[in-house]
């Protein structure tokens, strides 16, 4: 008897790939953005979807489709004939909150199978980290032959990590940076979600900063150019065409556009000084988790969040 497998991905691009690849097995397509909203423990429960299909609606304008969501997810229900179930995952904070969520599901759901984790990052010969559907179908099978068993102290971490990301101090998740695990890029990633509060003294996150040194030294000549820029060079952030395009919106405040280009302003030039706090002003009230943005601040010299202290320049 042949075993049956179950792979968990993290898209439909990634799904539709494996499809192409002729990978037969069942696959559950995760179709979710933890890393930005209100999130609380318990994932599989009425109260979760309906925080998340208003979250995602009052952000991006986008209607969850609840009743096709949990017929996905009711692929978990029965699992008895699966010998194993695989994540793919990537290296990015994007895909790494949503992993430890799914890892949380199936701990909720009291599914215990052999965990395997798929991830993408950096890889032989090239220079840049890889997503997963970037890979050639050569890599693809390299990946899969090298998957990782998660241990029970691996899913321990993602349980621990989840609860946290889910409460109402995230400084508890510093001492989970020097963790040793199987999860290889979670230290990155959780450096980088400290990072996207508010820099205590300009009150940018790391990406904004980021999208404001990109205007600063290139010749940008349009929002989408700038779009495309700040793709490329995200780092561990993972984040997608919604979440960059609101940002730059929110970041227009020290833009000066024209038909042909985008420049910073005086205020642009300001911010990357640090000379203000320009966190009430651009009001990116985005909640991470159990987390309100614009409730803390990252304080670089104490390597923390700190309580936002108002009006504070």
């Amino acid at each position: 008897m042949s075993k049956k497998v179950l792979h968990i991905t993290n898209g439909n691009t990634l799904t539709d790939y494996l499809r192409e690849l002729d990978f037969t097995d069942d696959i559950l397509t995760w179709q979710e953005m933890l890393c930005e909203g209100p999130t609380i423990p318990a994932i599989d429960s009425e109260e979760f979807f309906d925080l998340r299909s208003k979250f995602l609606k009052e952000f991006y304008d986008i209607e969850v489709d609840t009743n096709e969501l949990k017929k996905e997810l009711s692929k978990l229900d029965n699992v008895d004939d699966y010998s194993e179930i695989n994540l793919w995952f990537e290296y990015d904070l994007f895909c790494h909150i949503n992993m430890i969520g799914v890892i949380n599901l199936l701990h909720q759901k009291e599914i215990n199978k052999p965990l395997y984790l798929v991830c993408s990052g950096r890889v032989d010969g090239e220079k840049n980290l890889k997503g997963l559907s970037e890979l050639d179908a050569d890599q693809i099978k390299e990946h899969y032959d090298n998957k990782v068993l998660l241990t029970e102290e691996d899913i321990d971490l993602a349980k621990a990590l989840w609860r946290t990301y889910c409460g109402t101090d995230h400084n508890i998740l510093k001492p989970y940076i020097v963790t040793n695990s199987n999860f290889k890029y979670m230290t990155n990633c959780l450096k980088a979600h400290l990072k996207r509060f508010p820099h205590q003294k300009s009150g940018l996150s790391v990406l904004e900063d980021n999208i404001l040194r990109l205007v600063r030294d290139n010749d940008i000549k349009s929002r989408h150019h700038l779009l495309g820029y700040s793709l490329n060079y995200q780092g561990y952030y993972g984040f997608g065409d919604l979440q960059h395009k609101r940002m730059i919106d929110k970041l227009s405040i020290f833009f000066d556009e024209t038909e042909t280009s985008i420049k910073l302003n005086r205020k642009g030039h300001e911010a990357l000084l640090r000379r203000y706090n320009f966190a009430s002003e651009m009001n990116n009230n985005m909640t991470y988790g159990g987390v309100k943005r614009l409730e803390f601040q990252f304080n670089v010299d104490q390597n923390k969040l700190v309580k936002t202290i108002l009006h504070a320049n």
